[in-house]
C-alpha cells in the first residue's frame, strides 16, 4: 500500500483530495472507517465502532470529533487506481474552525447527511464552508436502516424523504456556489452525484449502481426489516460506491487548480509561480499552503499543508513568506490516521505533512527561498472566539511553562485567541463555546501544566447607536489637529463584513469601491475609503491637504490601535465609519511623528464614539431545539428565560422544531436544563449568528462589570477628557 501511495502521487489526474463534513453525529467518523476498511487499512468487523480517525483521548471520551484527522489510502476504480487523500473534519459548531481550514487543502467534500434528522444548521454551515473555498461538494444521505426500521417508511415515502434532502441541499449549492460552477455542481440523482445508504452497516447505494446491480429500494427494504444488512453490504459495499462517486463527480487537483489558485492566490497567473500551480506542476517553483499545525512529542511542530505547486523535499530549506523566515525541512510525507509515512519528497496536488518548518502557523506560505512567491490569501474563520476563561498556574513555578503552553495550544487552534499579559500576570484564553474551553483547559493539563481556570466570562463588542462630529483632535504639542465624524457603517455593508463575504485591509484598487457602493455606500464615500479593519471603516473625505499622505500610515495605525481596545469596555470596536473631514499639519516632519500623530487621532476617534451613544454588542448564537409537541411549551419557556427569542417553528408529524435567538451570555447551563425541560426527549443544536445590540436597561450594569474585572475606573471617560 505504501508503496502504491508513493507511486500515485506524482500522477496528479489519479488523485483526489477529499473532505468529510457533517453536521455532528450524522455519521462522518463512521462513514471513514468503512472507506479505510474497503482499503484494506482497519477490520472490517471494527469499522464504525473502531472511529480509527478519532485517535485523540479526549475524541474516543466524547464520542466525537474534534481535531480535522488526515489519512491517504488507494483505491481502485474500473482497473485504475487512484490515490484518496481524505480528511476526516468536526461537526461541532465550536470546532467549525478545522472544517474551514480542511476545506483550503481538499479539492472535493462529501456531504454527510443524516436520513432522519435531514439538513441541520451545521450542514448549511459546512455546504457554505466548502463552497467559499471553490471545493465541489456531492451528497451522502447517511442512516436510511433508521427510517425503515424505526420510522417504518415505505419505499414511496423514503424517495419523498430523499428528494426533501436532495432539493434542500441543490437550493443550498445554487445560493453559494461560484457563478459559473451553480449549473455544473448541482446535484443529480441520476448520475450519480448522490448517494444513500447506512455507514454503521456497510452498505450505500447511487442510481447507477441500482441499475448495475439490479438492488432496488424494495430490496433495501427487505434486507433491514429482515435484519440481513450484511448480505446487502456484500452486494453494494459502502467504500466501493462512496469512493467511486468521489472519483467519477469530484475533481482531481489537475482540473481543481485551474480554478481553484486564482480564487486563493492574488499573484500573476502567468508568472512561473502561476503556471506552475495552474498546471499542477512538479517542477515549477515550490508553493504549500499550511493549513494546520500540531506538536508530536517526539517530532516537535509538525505542519500539515496543500502543495499547490513544485514539490517539498526533506533536507531542503524553505522561506515562510509570512513570517520573513527561513527553515529547513527535517522530514516529509502524508498521513496514515494517527502514523505518519515518510517519503524523500511531496509533489504538486498532494497533502503532506511537514517536520522541521519552524514557526509556522495555519495560513503560512511555504516556498523557496530562491523562488519567493506572493503569499496566499489568508483563511477567514466563519465565526470568531466569543466566549473567555482566565487561567492560572495551580504552582507558581510553572508560571514559564504555561506560556510557552500557552502559544502552543494557540499555534495548534488559530480559532483560540490567547492574550498574554505579562504585566498584570494574567492569561485569557478565548474560544468558540463552553466545550471548546474545555477541550482546551483539558490539552493545557495534558501537556504538564496544572491549571485553575476562571468562569466563563463573553467577550463583547463597542460600537455606536448615533453620529458625531467634526471633533477635534490635538497631538500634544497642538501643532496638530484632526477633524474625525463617525456614524455607524450601513447594515447591508456591516452584514456582509460579518458574514465573511469581504475582506478587511487597506484598499488599494477602484473595483473595490464599487463592491461599497453594491452595500449601499454613498459613491464619493465609497471612493475615499482608506482601509477597513475590525469590520470598521476609514474614510478621507478631505482635499489638497498638504502632508496628509506623509502621516496616512500614523493615522491608520491610530484608527487600528483604536478599534482594539474602545474607550467604552475596553473591548474590540465593530460597525463603525470615521470620516476624516479635515487636518491641520506642522509643516516640519519633526512635529508630526508617531509621538503627535497617534494621541492625535485616537482621542479624536474616542471622543467621537463617546458622543454618539456608544453601545455594546453582546454575541448571539441560534438554538435549534427538535422536541415532541407536549414538551414544546417547557422548551420554549426555557429559552425565553433566557433572553431569547422564538424565530420561526415548524412542524412534522408529533415532532416540533424551534428555531431561536439567545445571547450567548445566557447560553451557561443551557444543556442541563434543556434536557431537563424535554425529560431528555429532545435533540439541539447551535450556532454562532453574530453581534446584536445590547439591551439598554443591562448596558450600564455590564460596563461597570467588565470594567471592575479589567482594573479600570467604574465609569467610562466622557467625550470631554479626549477633547480637551
Amino acid at each position: 500500500m505504501i508503496a502504491k501511495i508513493k507511486e500515485l502521487m506524482f500522477k496528479p489526474e489519479q488523485i483526489r483530495n477529499i473532505g468529510i463534513c457533517a453536521h455532528i453525529d450524522h455519521g462522518k467518523t463512521t462513514l471513514s472507517d468503512n472507506l479505510l476498511a474497503g482499503a484494506g487499512m482497519i477490520s472490517e468487523e471494527l469499522a464504525g465502532d473502531q472511529r480509527f480517525l478519532d485517535f485523540d483521548e479526549q475524541e474516543q471520551a466524547r464520542g466525537i470529533t474534534i481535531d480535522a484527522a488526515n489519512v491517504s489510502m488507494v483505491h481502485d476504480y474500473k482497473k485504475e487506481e487512484y490515490l484518496i487523500n481524505l480528511i476526516d473534519t468536526p461537526g461541532h459548531v465550536d470546532f467549525g474552525g478545522d472544517v474551514t481550514r480542511a476545506m483550503r487543502a481538499v479539492d472535493g467534500a462529501v456531504v454527510v447527511v443524516c436520513a432522519v434528522e435531514g439538513i441541520m444548521p451545521q450542514t448549511e454551515t459546512v455546504f457554505r464552508q466548502a463552497l467559499k473555498e471553490n471545493v465541489k461538494p456531492v451528497l451522502f444521505i447517511n442512516k436510511v436502516d433508521r427510517l425503515i426500521n424505526e420510522l417504518k417508511l415505505d419505499g414511496k415515502e423514503l424517495q419523498d424523504r430523499f428528494l426533501k434532502i436532495f432539493m434542500e441541499a441543490n437550493k443550498l449549492i445554487k445560493n453559494m456556489a461560484p457563478e459559473d460552477k451553480k449549473e455544473e455542481w448541482a446535484l443529480d440523482f441520476t448520475d450519480g452525484s448522490v448517494a444513500f445508504g447506512s455507514a454503521y452497516h456497510n452498505w450505500a447505494i447511487n442510481v447507477p449502481t441500482m441499475q448495475e446491480t439490479g438492488v432496488n429500494f424494495n430490496d433495501i427494504i427487505d434486507y433491514c426489516n429482515n435484519d440481513n444488512q450484511k448480505e446487502l453490504a456484500q452486494k453494494v459495499p459502502l467504500s466501493d460506491v462512496l469512493l467511486g462517486m468521489v472519483v467519477e463527480h469530484l475533481p482531481s487537483p489537475k482540473e481543481a487548480q485551474v480554478y481553484r489558485v486564482p480564487n486563493i492566490w492574488d499573484g500573476d497567473a502567468d508568472s512561473p509561480a502561476g503556471e506552475g500551480m495552474i498546471n499542477t506542476s512538479p517542477d515549477g517553483p515550490l508553493a504549500v499552503m499550511v493549513t494546520n499545525v500540531s506538536v508530536d512529542k517526539h517530532a516537535g511542530e509538525i505542519a500539515t499543508g496543500r502543495v499547490y505547486g513544485g514539490a517539498i523535499e526533506k533536507g531542503t530549506e524553505v522561506y515562510l513568506v509570512g513570517a520573513h523566515a527561513k527553515s529547513r525541512v527535517q522530514q516529509v510525507g502524508v498521513y496514515f490516521g494517527p502514523e505518519r509515512v515518510n517519503t524523500d519528497k511531496v509533489p504538486a496536488g498532494n497533502i503532506v505533512y511537514v517536520a522541521g518548518a519552524k514557526g509556522a502557523i495555519a495560513g503560512e506560505t511555504l516556498c523557496s527561498p530562491e523562488d519567493k512567491i506572493k503569499e496566499f490569501e489568508g483563511l477567514e474563520h466563519i465565526s470568531e472566539p466569543v466566549v473567555t476563561v482566565a487561567v492560572e498556574a495551580k504552582n507558581t513555578k510553572d508560571l514559564p511553562k504555561l506560556i510557552e503552553v500557552l502559544r502552543q495550544v494557540a499555534k495548534e487552534d488559530p480559532t483560540i485567541k490567547v492574550n498574554i499579559n505579562e504585566e498584570t500576570g494574567e492569561h485569557l484564553v478565548s474560544g468558540m463555546g463552553e466545550l471548546h474551553l474545555e477541550v482546551i483547559t483539558f490539552r493545557i493539563n495534558d501537556k504538564g501544566v496544572e491549571i485553575t481556570t476562571s468562569e466563563p466570562i463573553v467577550v463583547y463588542r463597542e460600537t455606536v447607536a448615533g453620529t458625531a462630529g467634526p471633533v477635534e483632535g490635538k497631538s500634544p504639542n497642538k501643532h496638530n489637529r484632526f477633524y474625525i465624524e463617525i456614524e455607524p457603517m450601513e447594515e447591508e455593508l456591516f452584514a456582509a463584513y460579518q458574514a465573511g463575504d469581504l475582506k478587511e485591509g487597506r484598499v488599494k484598487s477602484k473595483e473595490e469601491a464599487n463592491t461599497f457602493m453594491e452595500y449601499g455606500m454613498d459613491k464619493e464615500e465609497a471612493r475615499r475609503v482608506w482601509g477597513v479593519y475590525s469590520k470598521s471603516m476609514f474614510i478621507n473625505m478631505t482635499r489638497g491637504i498638504q502632508y496628509l499622505d506623509e502621516v496616512k500610515e500614523l493615522l491608520m495605525e491610530g484608527f487600528e490601535s483604536a478599534m482594539d481596545q474602545g474607550p467604552i469596555a475596553n473591548e474590540i470596536c465593530m460597525g463603525l465609519k470615521f470620516k476624516l473631514m479635515d487636518a491641520k499639519l506642522h509643516e516640519d516632519a519633526v512635529h508630526r511623528g508617531p509621538a503627535q500623530v497617534l494621541p492625535a487621532v485616537r482621542k479624536a476617534i474616542f471622543g467621537s464614539i463617546m458622543l454618539a451613544k456608544p453601545t455594546l454588542l453582546e454575541p448571539m448564537q441560534k438554538v435549534f431545539i427538535n422536541v415532541p409537541q407536549d414538551y414544546m411549551g417547557a422548551c420554549t419557556r426555557e429559552v425565553q428565560n433566557r433572553r431569547g427569542n422564538i424565530v420561526d417553528m415548524q412542524q412534522s408529524n408529533d415532532m416540533v422544531t424551534i428555531e431561536s435567538k439567545v445571547p450567548v451570555a445566557e447560553m451557561f447551563g443551557f444543556a442541563g436544563d434543556i434536557r431537563s425541560a424535554a425529560e431528555g426527549r429532545c435533540l439541539w443544536s447551535t450556532e454562532n449568528c453574530g453581534f446584536e445590540r445590547l439591551p439598554g436597561e443591562l448596558q450600564k450594569n455590564i460596563i461597570r462589570q467588565i470594567r471592575q474585572r479589567k482594573g479600570l475606573s467604574e465609569e467610562p471617560y466622557g467625550a470631554s477628557h479626549y477633547l480637551e
